[in-house]
């Protein structure tokens, strides 16, 4: 490869562009790569991240485990911590819990840096052949599982042919080494490189891509910041805390809990990177006395275990302090002052941060989807309790109530395209399109609510009179809908199949009310003791009522469309 660059290298004034634009390639690769390892790995483990995920325990080792497991699986403490803080803004995780992920996270990033310092070794020359055997799998086989399993293998070689063009960038010898080895062998304050290392970082937003540049200069014999004590590991210290970055612009406009989660990922890099900057200011032998040893003829892989020994003594030190974090993130990020309509659909925001986890961001969208339902339900039952009481006023508050209903609607939508968007497994994709009907059903709740209030209308002004019969057995078929709409929202949030027979059985009963006092109705037509005139909203109220009980019915069977029992839900 190197002579290849050589030969393109005829003009000295385009020498340093070529390397410029040989070292962008290489990350480009490399970025590309990790994408596709991250994004088909998270498919083929979406049940078992789902899984994890669903079970955040209180116990703070256990989080660990889980934060280490999911940023291995997901190849990037960007992916788990932008994910924890979705959860966290959803309600679905607590701030103690997402402490202990994102140390975890911390931990399960270097399994990353230990594979970029493999890149020296003969063997990954094989590894160069998995983007081959990964595009040959892409192309041949029709099967999702082979096709996720082809694209991680591209992927997985991908990160080195990335890693080897990088290295190549970096000429070893003649004019352009020599300047380039002055250039980055200068010898810079040790503070000055940690910041170098936090602002690119925070500019790539990958501590792996700049790892990676780290390790290639390294290996091509490049001492950076002059190659004396441990300067070359204030960088890496420096994108530990750059990699924060992402998740503190991730946080905003998210709620406090979610932006103290941001906090606190920021807060265990800072104050981890004070103790190491200390420690390597103060001990000057500290690479030659526990790095080297370790792999004297292998620089590269001294910084992954640089990179290692930070994360998990960071982690030792401060697990104990977890729920200090917590207070001082709370104390740094107050709470809100609460709304006068915390009800009100408008504050739903549905948290784009969750799409790189499909699995999870479905889970977060069926509880989001529950609020709307029942939105949707206690704007009927507004309008039922206004039509008892002859109460026209109401109509209003149901007209912004669907409004609100309206535009909630449009947001999921919005989102459920995005996330159409992403890699699904089938069941992943049938729940999505499960959520579009169950979208609809909730729009024809909203709508019958308003129908409601024009029979009220109806009611008032053409001083129309109902017996108390009716009245009677009117509330008690509605006390059943309502009874449904609990048995409907269980099911269809729990993903409670058993629940389904209660549900059908009370929507049965409700047809069966609707019959018996259409029935009766006539009945006192026929022997007058009720005005004709009551008859059009009599029969279309009783009608639009059962109509509701029918979607509401829809959506707790909505949950058959999808082939898997569990949703993470809250």
């Amino acid at each position: 490869m190197q002579k290849a660059v050589s030969l393109t290298r005829e003009d000295k004034s385009m020498g340093y562009v070529y390397i410029i634009l040989e070292i962008l390639g290489g990350m480009g690769a490399l970025l590309i790569g990790m994408k596709m390892l991250s994004e088909n790995l998270t498919r083929l483990a979406h049940n078992k991240l789902k899984a994890m995920l669903n079970k955040t325990a209180k116990n703070r080792f256990a989080c660990v485990g889980i934060g280490t497991a999911v940023t291995v699986l997901g190849q990037s403490s960007a992916f788990t911590t932008v994910m924890v803080v979705g959860l966290v803004n959803a309600g679905i995780m607590t701030l103690f819990q997402a402490t202990a992920m994102i140390m975890g996270a911390n931990i399960g990033t270097t399994l990353v840096t230990w594979i970029v310092s493999l890149s020296d070794i003969e063997i990954t020359t094989f590894f160069l052949a998995c983007a081959a055997v990964g595009a040959l799998m892409l192309m041949i086989s029709k099967k999702e599982k082979v096709k996720a399993i082809g694209s991680a293998l591209a992927g997985f070689g991908l990160i080195f042919v990335g890693l080897m063009v990088m290295k190549g960038a970096f000429p070893t010898d003649g004019e352009e080494a020599e300047v380039i080895k002055r250039v980055f062998g200068a010898k810079i304050h040790p503070l000055l490189l940690l910041l170098i290392g936090i602002a690119i970082t925070a500019l790539v937003q990958s501590s792996t891509a700049v790892n990676a540049i780290i390790i290639s200069m390294t290996a091509s014999g490049i001492a950076i910041g002059g190659g004396a004590g441990n300067a070359l590991y204030f960088i890496i210290i420096g994108s530990n805390i750059g990699t924060c970055i992402t998740a503190l612009i991730s946080s905003f406009g998210a709620n406090p809990s979610a932006k103290r989660a941001a906090l606190i990922h920021f807060l265990f890099n800072f104050f981890g990177a004070i103790i190491f900057a200390v420690l390597l200011l103060a001990w000057q032998g500290f690479a030659d006395t526990l790095l080297t040893p370790a792999f004297p003829k292998n620089p590269e892989m001294c910084i992954a275990l640089f990179h290692t020994i930070f994360n998990v003594t960071c982690t030792l030190i401060f697990l104990p302090f977890i729920k200090l974090f917590v207070k001082l993130a709370n104390l740094l990020v107050r709470d809100k002052k609460k709304g006068e309509d915390e009800g009100s659909l408008a504050l739903i925001e549905l948290d784009e941060r969750l799409l790189t986890s499909p699995s999870v961001a479905l889970g977060y969208l069926y509880q989001e989807t529950g609020k709307i339902f029942t939105y949707a339900m206690n704007t009927l039952n507004l309008s039922f309790g206004a039509f008892l009481k002859k109460d026209e006023k109401v109509k209003e508050k149901v007209v912004e109530h669907n409004e609100e209903l309206a535009a909630a609607n449009k947001k999921v939508v919005s989102y459920l395209i995005k996330l159409s968007a992403s890699s699904l497994a089938i069941d992943e994709e049938k729940t999505v399109s499960a959520l579009h009907y169950v979208l609809n059903d909730i729009m024809r709740i909203g709508e019958l609510a308003d129908n409601v209030t024009k029979y009220t209308g109806h009611y008032v002004n053409d001083n129309l009179v109902f017996s108390q019969e009716f009245l009677t057995g009117l509330e008690g078929m509605y006390g059943k809908i309502k009874n449904l709409f609990d048995l409907s929202f269980d099911a269809y949030l729990g993903k409670d199949f058993a629940k389904l027979e209660e549900v059908d059985a009370q929507e049965d009963a409700i047809d069966k009310d609707r019959r018996s006092l259409v029935s009766k109705h006539i009945e006192r037509l026929n022997e007058g003791k009720c005005q004709p005139q009551n008859s059009s909203v009599f029969i279309n109220l009783v009608g639009n009522l059962e109509r509701a009980a029918d979607h509401i019915t829809y959506i707790a069977h909505s949950i058959e469309q999808s082939s898997e029992n569990k949703v993470i839900a809250g």
